[in-house]
């Protein structure tokens, strides 16, 4: 029997050929070399029930007896009405396979479609496939749906996902497996606060590092939905597809739509594997960031739009003399900005504000060894703009070519969307920050994206799918012309946090909230896909703007530690030993970006809810770093032993305390007297450290360590 068979990192996805239509019969564990006749793996006919076994599809029909969600919706239009045609009867056509890459073509003859299906499973074991569909017919087809799905093995019996919201993204939930569908739905024009990262379905409790895990991730950054779908006779399928508005989508005859590609882990060992798979795709690609990761400093909470030379400049010596690489001028710098009311769109420098322009500023930032980077929002518009008001036109909404009376949709932030779909929005676009990046030696844009994408039209259609598109293409210009530009990713904080924008650009801002205490939850389940060297991190103020929370110096350091290291703070005030602190911290970023951004993440299973361990251990396993962090009170007087997993088990390590040093004991653990091999180092086996750990400081809550293990 014909087969498509895939093997890569622990991982095997096997498609059968032969019959009328391609099925998906395993995406689990490695099988092995060798496939036995797959005839064996026929299905019993149940009574009341279709006369033949239903098997899963390539892409799940009901011409083929699937009664759970179909891969494929739409119907034939005839003169601009439903016609005859609606329910797809795919066939196999033609594949290709090689090493672990694939290609599938299904024909519906009579309806006139033809599905194209390319699967490639990575070296790490991701599996990244989409679909493309044609329109061979004579008239044109409306497209409604067109789902990418991936079988779950028959103990997947517990659904994880993510969910969150402004200031407190991607927060797990859990539920157990029910006959129906779990949905979840974005319809936020963007990636949304809401937006489950991944989908993961496991065998009950999994967890960290144990327990057989399927997890998907859908990239795209405009509405979509990802679901959960368990049929009558008790198979359960994961799948993700573009939420298509109203006639969004119409194929005309001889034109295609590609879906975006649908990312497939699977992990023995728990969440951690299904990370590995993620990081090593993510690392293989030829654009990845490759050198090191520069200490940033961002002013946005030193100076918001009060914007003035002398007050930068002395940011910048104090940034240069801390050690800093990176200095980020945020919101503010542009025609009109002096709040968020006005200004948006009109990107020229503001003569009033900088009648030289920006080049004081860049001199004063670059002469001092720091790289320039400028905050824009070119997705956005201000009704109070040069722009609104000369092209009215040119907002995105219900109503085709809006004039001053016609109907927009409701503000957000005082904004609008620019619709980038019109050619000469996008053109006006990219044509005002190519001239920036030309004028000004900018080594990076903070790129943001502060609202919902609410009736976002074109033209009077449904547009989130050719707006998402333009902003991609506009990166890709923007790239393009300006070699070795870096770009942030940041919506409302963690809004569009999606494998589509990481394409694209070079990190995502996780969150608004610098409070450590919600980014360590923030950063802890940003990491489950995105490696933390595309994951912005920064120190806040001491009391943080968005909670009011006030936290020590060491554990809004070492919680910022584990991402693309960096400042959001008026570190002008910074004086004394807490300066000497920052300073010592920014040099222990520097001494270990390296492999915090290279290594392997670890997460531990620790039962005590208050306590949180994860580490990033070397590739070879000669050296690790471990953070234990106090995220609440606990149930327990003393926390016990703690295991740090990960390490090469028969290897003999050195436990030290990297930071905060036991000097700092008054202000880091609650009792005087820390378990003694503190003070100057444990030695034991990795064996010995996952399976027996080693007994850990009562810390109080809200408080962390750093931990650094290195092979003797």
């Amino acid at each position: 029997m014909p087969a498509i068979y895939l093997r890569q990192g622990g991982t095997s996805l096997v498609i059968e050929l032969d019959g009328g239509s391609p099925q998906v019969l395993h995406w689990g564990a490695d099988l092995g070399p060798e496939l036995p006749d797959l005839g064996i793996l026929g299905d019993a006919v149940p009574h009341s029930a279709l006369d033949t076994p239903v098997a899963l599809g390539l892409i799940p029909q009901a011409s083929a007896g699937w009664r759970g969600r179909t891969g494929l919706r739409g119907h034939r239009m005839v003169d601009g009405l439903p016609g005859p045609g609606f329910s797809p009867q795919l066939r196999l056509h033609g594949w290709f396979h090689y090493g672990a890459e694939a290609r599938v073509e299904q024909m519906d003859e009579d309806l006139g479609l033809s599905v194209v299906t390319t699967l490639t499973l990575h070296d790490g074991g991701l599996l990244e496939f989409r679909h493309e569909v044609g329109n061979r017919g004579g008239t044109d087809f409306a497209l409604e749906e067109l789902a990418a799905i991936l079988p779950v093995g028959p103990d997947g019996t517990e659904i994880l996902d993510l969910t969150g919201r402004w200031c407190r993204e991607r927060h797990p939930q859990r539920r157990p497996i029910g006959q129906g569908t779990w949905v979840r739905s974005g319809r936020h024009g963007r990636t949304g606060h809401d937006s489950s990262l991944l989908m993961a379905v496991g065998t009950p409790g999994f967890g960290n590092r144990h327990g057989k895990v399927w997890a998907a991730h859908f990239g795209w950054s405009g509405d979509h939905e990802q679901f959960v779908d368990t049929v009558a006779d008790g198979r359960t399928v994961m799948g993700a597809a573009e939420l298509l508005g109203s006639g969004e989508v119409v194929l005309a005859p001889g034109e295609k739509y590609v879906t975006p590609s649908y990312f497939g882990a699977y992990s023995d060992h728990g969440l951690d594997g299904i990370s590995a798979a993620f990081y090593a795709w993510f690392r293989a690609r030829g654009h990845h960031p490759a050198t090191p990761r520069p200490v940033v400093l961002n002013v946005w909470e030193a100076v918001y739009f009060n914007h003035d030379l002398a007050v930068l400049t002395e940011l910048a010596d104090s940034a240069s003399e801390l050690g800093v690489e990176r200095f980020v001028l945020d919101d503010g710098w542009f025609r009109h900005r002096r709040n968020d009311l006005a200004g948006l769109g009109d990107w020229y420098v503001d003569e009033g504000l900088w009648p030289d322009g920006l080049h004081p500023l860049v001199e004063a930032v670059t002469s001092r060894g720091l790289q320039f980077g400028l905050w824009v929002e070119p997705e956005m518009v201000n009704g109070d703009s040069d722009v609104a008001r000369a092209h009215p036109d040119w907002i995105a909404g219900p109503v085709p070519r809006p004039d001053a009376g016609s109907r927009l949709p409701l503000q957000w932030r005082h904004q609008q969307v620019l619709d980038l779909v019109n050619p000469e929005a996008w053109q006006y676009i990219f044509d005002r920050l190519d001239a920036i990046l030309t004028e000004y030696p900018i080594d990076y844009l903070k790129w943001d994206q502060n609202r919902d994408l609410a009736e976002m039209g074109h033209d009077g259609r449904p547009s989130v799918h050719r707006q998402t598109l333009a902003v991609y293409r506009l990166l890709d210009a923007l790239k393009a012309a300006h070699p070795g530009l870096e770009i942030e990713s940041c919506s409302s904080g963690g809004a569009r946090v999606d494998l589509g924008i990481l394409d694209r650009t070079d990190r995502i801002w996780a969150s608004d909230c610098n409070d450590a205490l919600e980014r360590q939850t923030i950063q802890r389940w940003t990491s489950l896909v995105v490696p933390p060297e595309l994951v912005g991190s920064h120190i806040g103020p001491t009391t943080s703007h968005t909670t009011g929370r006030t936290h020590d110096l060491s554990f809004r350091a070492i919680t910022a530690l584990f991402g693309h290291f960096g400042l959001e703070w008026d570190i002008r005030q910074v004086a004394g030993a807490e300066r000497e602190e920052l300073r010592a911290v920014i040099g222990l970023y520097k001494k270990h970006r390296d492999l915090i951004h290279t290594g392997q993440m670890v997460r531990a299973d620790v039962p005590d809810p208050s306590l949180m361990l994860q580490g990033v251990v070397a590739g070879d396993g000669a050296r690790a770093l471990f953070t234990l962090a106090a995220v609440s009170t606990s149930f327990s007087e003393q926390p016990g032993r703690v295991a740090l997993p990960g390490l090469s088990p028969d290897r003999l390590y050195r436990v030290a305390l990297c930071y905060p040093g036991t000097e700092a004991a008054g202000a880091t653990f609650v009792q005087t007297a820390p378990p003694a091999w503190l003070a100057d180092g444990a030695l034991a086996s990795g064996r010995f450290l996952a399976e027996v750990g080693l007994p850990m400081p009562i810390l109080n809550p809200e408080h962390a360590i750093l931990l650094e293990v290195t092979a003797r």
